[in-house]
């Protein structure tokens, strides 16, 4: 607490002199009650400051510990969340994984049986006319480079009984290239090959890359 010092007031009635105790005796009591009142203000400016800090300091502590409280609460519930979710991802991946596959299945066994039914249709048509499998050897040479000397003597590769009755139904036709029986090759297969060439003019690969683009085109499709 600050020092004081006393104070001498001056006297309170005009007129005579009061007697030096008297004097004494009333400077003393102004003192006293000048005392008593700074330290009533001094308590009171205390107690007020100190319940005022109280107060705020509750209410900043309050507010702080409900933030707190409410990101923990929330932490909590997301991470439960996530283990409560964790399954139901794992089932809906094992979904998405099932019908993928079930899709590329369906996808593969429409590719098959679009190719089993062209080898059938093939097979047919020249089992009917053989000599269509000339219309081949024609378009393979066509697409050949063209050598300066041009493509020389060309040797066409049959299956025997297809060669046969490609010389029997289409003589003029055959006489076009040197026809030979090859044992090797099934029925629809076909190569040519000449000095400087040999090609594969058969319907296998042609049925293969058609196959090919038809499982891409699905495919692009699904995606």
């Amino acid at each position: 607490m600050k020092p004081w010092r006393p104070f001498r007031f001056p006297p309170l009635i005009e007129g005579a002199p009061l007697e030096p105790e008297a004097a004494a005796e009333v400077q003393a009591s102004a003192a006293d009650g000048f005392r008593q009142g700074m330290d009533a203000g001094y308590r009171e400016g205390y107690d007020s400051g100190e319940a005022a800090g109280r107060d705020a300091g509750y209410q900043a502590g309050l507010e702080h510990g409900r933030a707190e409280g409410a990101a923990a609460a929330r932490a909590e519930t997301l991470a439960g969340l996530e283990t409560l979710g964790a399954p139901l991802a794992a089932a809906i991946e094992q979904l998405n994984k099932l019908c993928r596959d079930y899709q590329a299945a369906q996808r593969d066994e429409v590719v098959e049986l679009v190719a089993k039914v062209a080898r059938q249709v093939i097979r047919c048509e020249l089992a009917l006319k053989p000599v269509q499998i000339l219309d081949l050897v024609e378009e393979t040479l066509a697409a050949l480079p063209q050598s300066p000397h041009g493509l020389g003597e060309v040797e066409v590769l049959l299956n025997p009984e297809e060669c046969q009755r490609i010389r029997e139904l289409a003589p003029e036709r055959a006489a076009q290239w040197k026809l030979s029986a090859d044992s090797a090759l099934e029925a629809g297969e076909c190569r040519v090959r000449g000095a400087e060439f040999e090609a594969d003019a058969g319907c296998k690969q042609r049925l293969e890359h058609c196959v090919v683009s038809l499982r891409d085109q699905l495919q692009a499709e699904e995606a």
